[in-house]
């Protein structure tokens, strides 16, 4: 399913270079495309249960989503969220990272990390001392599919624990990294 950029989208990288804009979801619309490319990378090409893909996580206030658009056809070709809990402030949690097969290898992953990174510190960091002033950071978390932990690696993240878990049946292992403006 593919989308089309408009005025009101809030664009958080503009697409340059590469021809692919990552952009803020802001309607129910956008949230269906999102849902469309994680139908497509976790239920049909990793066989993650449909019924554990979708939760209510991802219409909660607190969560917000981003996809990655060509600029040129309006195609969306990946995903992610950011969630947040007020009750630990300076901690996000990103997850539901997806790119669609075809879009794989150009960097699209990595860019919506680091637009996903920049929300989070823009407005879920905190500063060290209140009384001082200290810049702002926030620690982002998120759950890796061990096939990614290199991807996460490369941009930054370490490893939490080193224990490893199945979730929907794939292999993961808890990852952290905390951005500093």
């Amino acid at each position: 399913m593919a989308g089309t950029l408009t005025e009101d989208d809030r664009t958080l990288d503009d697409g340059t270079p590469g021809g692919v804009a990552v952009v803020r979801v802001t309607g129910r619309d956008q949230l269906e495309q999102a849902w469309a490319v994680r139908m497509e990378v976790f239920v049909a090409e990793q066989h993650v249960p449909a019924e554990e893909e979708v939760d209510e996580l991802d219409t909660a206030p607190t969560t917000t989503h981003v996809l990655a658009v060509e600029t040129a056809s309006g195609a969306v070709l990946g995903t992610g969220r950011l969630l947040t809990d007020p009750a630990h402030p300076g901690e996000v949690h990103l997850g539901r990272l997806a790119v669609r097969a075809a879009a794989r290898g150009r960097g699209v992953g990595a860019r919506m990390v680091v637009a996903i990174e920049g929300i989070a510190l823009a407005e879920h960091g905190t500063a060290a001392a209140a009384a001082a002033p200290e810049p702002l950071s926030v620690t982002v978390v998120l759950s890796a599919q061990e096939q990614a932990l290199d991807f996460y690696r490369r941009l930054g993240y370490e490893l939490v624990s080193g224990e490893r878990y199945l979730d929907a049946g794939i292999w993961h292992q808890d990852m952290a990294h905390r951005i500093t403006a």
